[in-house]
């Protein structure tokens, strides 16, 4: 019976990549500023999708001020365990749109790979679940197990209203294992399970030196600069590599356990690889410290500075700006608390800023880092999945993103095992400009799929 599943997803694939291609046209941007009818729009069409395939039940759930939600499910396997599916419907906005080489929403397949915003983060991780169920369904007309699907509408903004809809809805959402398709592979071919997260954290700092801008030559001199001063707070944030400058900052950081440190040594990576990969600029020097580079990135603590603002959309006067403002971001390693790091980087933006500025900061909604134990049988289930249906190997790592999601709902579910895939790889750009998903590993990944949904009944 797997078997024929496994020939009926092949069978269909062209026509779950039209469906990915109808999500993806429309341009459902959470982000303020961007018209929520589109979000709208796009949870009416997922929810459609999710129904045409399968599931049950399926219905649009608008909670508080939140995005829509999209739930449903498929609950006939009698006696078998449930697996909670999660995936996002919402978009990261287009960006620079002069720099697409197709326009952003008009999903364009070139060189293997199908351009458009969200292609792959997040509304190929919709297919994952909905082809799996298509397939099994149109194969032996029953799942192997039981299936609870949420598809949420605001995680690209971080999930502000995750925890009360958790808590409002959590017997609904009630299962024994996570799945969640929002992550990206190490490398295009090669699988990966993701087994911890960085948390999230920001501030929105503004600096304010007058009542309104002054001419420069007029008053320069006495009258301080706040794009400077920022700046120079700004610049005292981090050591000499880049790193976090805050005293107390690293406090509760979960050491690497000797497996880790065996799965990061293991890592097909090198420097050239990595330049490769994140396009660095011939004259830039790999920073952080000493460390392997994906140490770096999936148990080290990061602080970036994401906007510096000042004047009006680039005009420049010669004038002294009357304030400056600046989001910083920070990521979390496992085991940081983002209350506390919060706290940490506006007492200590507030001690750098010079001259007696003015300063108003403000918090943006976070999120905690998130670490698994692997022993659960649930993550051998997967990466037999995993390894038959790209036909390698998976490796084990980190993500230097946040999901939320993770987090609050394994706690509000008594520990459930979660398990992170995507379908993702490092030339997906998914939050720049040109964002791709490569078509081999869509399909590969779809077969890993369906053989999940085997594995996991038998897991538990």
């Amino acid at each position: 019976m797997t078997q024929k599943a496994l020939e009926l997803v092949a069978a269909r694939f062209p026509q779950y990549l039209e469906d990915l291609k109808t999500l993806v046209r429309i341009p459902s941007v959470s982000f303020s500023g961007y018209d929520a009818r589109e979000v709208e729009r796009s949870a009416a069409a997922t929810a459609e999708l999710l129904r045409r395939r399968g599931f049950e039940n399926v219905g649009v759930l608008r909670h508080g001020g939140a995005h829509p939600y999209v739930l449903g499910d498929w609950l006939h396997a009698k006696g078998q365990p449930t697996a909670l599916l999660y995936a996002h419907h919402d978009m990261q906005p287009p960006l620079r749109l002069e720099r697409w080489q197709s326009p952003p929403f008009e999903p364009v397949e070139r060189a293997g790979r199908l351009y458009g915003r969200g292609t792959a983060d997040d509304k190929a991780g919709i297919l994952f679940h909905a082809a799996a169920l298509d397939a099994w369904l149109a194969a032996t007309g029953a799942c192997p197990l039981n299936l609870k699907v949420v598809i949420e509408g605001e995680e690209e903004i971080g999930s502000g209203h995750l925890e009360d809809f958790v808590a409002s809805y959590a017997e609904r959402l009630r299962a024994d294992v996570l799945v969640v398709t929002d992550l990206a592979n190490f490398d295009t071919g090669l699988p990966s399970l993701t087994v911890s997260l960085r948390g999230m954290a920001a501030l929105r700092v503004v600096a304010r030196a007058t009542r309104a801008p002054l001419h420069s030559g007029m008053w320069s001199g006495p009258v301080p600069d706040p794009v400077m001063g920022l700046c120079k707070a700004l610049a005292g944030l981090t050591d000499t590599e880049g790193r976090p400058a805050l005293p107390g900052f690293e406090e509760g950081i979960v050491p690497l356990a000797a497996r880790e440190i065996h799965d990061l040594k293991n890592l097909p990576v090198d420097e050239a690889l990595f330049r490769q990969q994140t396009g660095m600029v011939p004259g830039a020097r790999i920073v952080g410290g000493p460390g392997q580079l994906y140490e770096k990135i999936y148990r080290r603590p990061t602080l970036t500075l994401t906007s510096i603002e000042a004047g009006a959309g680039g005009i420049a006067g010669n004038v002294i700006m009357d304030e400056a403002q600046a989001r910083v971001s920070l990521r979390l390693a496992p085991g940081m608390d983002a209350r506390r790091a919060t706290r940490l980087l506006e007492e200590r933006l507030r001690q750098l800023v010079p001259w007696g500025l003015e300063v108003d900061i403000s918090a943006e909604e976070g999120g905690e880092p998130w670490i698994t134990d692997t022993a659960h049988p649930a993550f051998a289930a997967a990466r037999k999945a995993l390894a038959a249906g790209y036909g390698r190997e998976p490796v084990l790592v980190g993500c230097g993103g946040s999901i939320p999601f993770v987090s609050g709902l394994t706690r509000a579910l008594s520990g459930i095992p979660a398990l992170l895939l995507g379908v993702e790889d490092p030339y997906t750009l998914a939050h720049s400009e040109n964002e791709s998903l490569h078509l081999g590993d869509f399909k590969k990944s779809l077969h890993s799929a369906v053989l999940l949904f085997d594995e996991l009944a038998r897991a538990f």
